[in-house]
């Protein structure tokens, strides 16, 4: 298992629509992923409805907070639809099916991934638009940065000067 498997699949769930079952295991995932405590928190705190409402309001009506991994390299191209297929043929090398209502590359999506078969590269190879998605997130002053900062913070340094 890979080593930040745990924090990965932590992530996938605070990354997700909140609901219920959210609410039911920020316990564990407090104790399981100490880097996501800081959002944990705010969640535990905050009632539903308007951690819901939250969520919509970042995620749901601008896509300078898209959760959609080939939307940061691609952006609403042709080229987006190649990328959505080379994400469903990873999973089908590791022996998954895609079978979400999001989109392959839907961030939880990626991360439930990474957290099943310890192939981190659907991320590396995103790394860039995950830093542009966690410095928006900083900026606009929401505890979801902190959970991009914790995803990042597992991922190899980016050389300057080389684009991924």
């Amino acid at each position: 298992m890979h080593s930040d498997a745990v924090l990965y699949q932590a992530s996938a769930l605070c990354l997700t629509y909140p609901d219920e079952d959210l609410v039911e295991r920020l316990p564990l995932v407090r104790e399981a992923a100490p880097p996501l405590r800081a959002f944990v928190d705010h969640a535990a705190r905050t009632p539903l409805p308007d951690l819901a409402a939250h969520y919509v309001e970042v995620f749901d009506f601008k896509n300078r907070h898209s959760l959609y991994l080939s939307w940061w390299r691609d952006g609403d191209t042709r080229r987006r639809g190649m990328s959505l297929v080379r994400f469903k043929d990873l999973y089908r090398a590791y022996g998954l099916e895609f079978t979400g209502e999001e989109l392959p590359d839907f961030l939880p999506a990626v991360l439930e991934f990474a957290a099943r078969t310890g192939n981190t590269d659907p991320l590396t190879d995103h790394h860039d638009g995950l830093r542009q998605l966690r410095s928006r997130l900083s900026d606009a002053g929401t505890p979801y940065a902190s959970v991009l900062d914790a995803v990042c913070a597992t991922l190899p340094a980016v050389r300057t000067g080389v684009r991924s």
